[in-house]
C-alpha cells in the first residue's frame, strides 16, 4: 500500500496514478516501500522509498514524490510533478571528474527517454560530496557520493501512464549505484509468495 494523501476523496487521475504507483513491479536489486507523503507542497500526494541492494549491501537509496494539483501549476506546467533524489557512494577519484554532474544529469533524461516516459520542464541538480576522516575516526575510509536530486512533470493521459516513469525511476536509482541497465528484453518479474523477485526474458 502507497502512502498518501486522502485517496477516497481524490480526483480519478490521481487514484489511477497512485493504483500505478501501489501495484509497479521493480527491479530486483530494489526495496521499495512506501513513506508518508509531503501534506502540504500539493493538494494530492503519495511516496516510496527505495534501498538499492546487491546482495545484502545497500549500494544507493533513494525517494519518489508524486504530487497532484488538479488546477495545475504554473510552474510545473501541468497537473502532476515528480519529485525525486538518489543517491549513491561512488570511488574517491569520481567526484574530481568536472563531467560528473553533467554525466549524473544525463542520467535522469537517458532513463526517461528510454523508456519512452512523455515529460516536460525537468529540473534538479546532482551533487557530489568527497569526504576523508581524521582524529579519533582517522581509522574510517574516504568517501565519496553523489546525489541527484530533480523533478519533472509526467505528461499523463487522465492519470494513466505512469508506469513508464516508475521504470525510469528504478534505473536512474541503478544507474547512479552504478548497475547496468536492464537488457533490452529483459523486463522484471513479480515475486512469488516467500520468494525474493526475478527477471526473465521476453519470449
Amino acid at each position: 500500500m502507497v502512502a498518501r494523501t486522502d485517496v477516497v476523496s481524490a480526483p480519478a487521475e490521481f487514484r489511477r496514478a497512485v493504483d500505478a504507483l501501489a501495484s509497479a513491479v521493480w527491479r530486483p536489486e530494489l526495496a521499495v516501500e512506501d513513506i508518508p507523503a509531503p501534506q502540504r507542497i500539493a493538494p494530492f500526494s503519495a511516496a516510496v522509498v527505495a534501498d538499492v541492494l546487491v546482495g545484502d549491501e545497500e549500494v544507493g537509496n533513494g525517494r519518489l514524490v508524486l504530487l497532484h494539483d488538479p488546477d495545475g501549476n504554473a510552474a510545473w506546467e501541468g497537473t502532476f510533478r515528480c519529485v525525486t533524489f538518489a543517491r549513491a557512494d561512488v570511488d574517491p577519484e569520481m567526484v574530481t571528474d568536472p563531467l560528473l554532474a553533467r554525466v549524473g544529469w544525463s542520467w535522469l533524461l537517458d532513463a526517461l527517454e528510454a523508456h519512452d516516459a512523455a515529460y516536460t520542464a525537468p529540473s534538479g541538480t546532482v551533487t557530489s560530496v568527497a569526504s576523508e576522516s581524521f582524529g579519533g575516526m582517522a581509522d574510517h575510509e574516504p568517501r565519496a557520493e553523489v546525489e541527484v536530486r530533480a523533478s519533472w512533470t509526467p505528461l499523463l493521459t487522465e492519470g494513466e501512464g505512469l508506469d513508464a516513469h516508475l521504470a525510469a525511476w528504478a534505473e536512474l536509482l541503478c544507474t547512479t549505484a552504478g548497475l547496468p541497465p536492464l537488457p533490452a528484453g529483459v523486463v522484471p518479474m513479480p515475486p512469488r509468495r516467500g520468494t525474493p523477485s526475478r527477471s526473465t526474458r521476453r519470449r
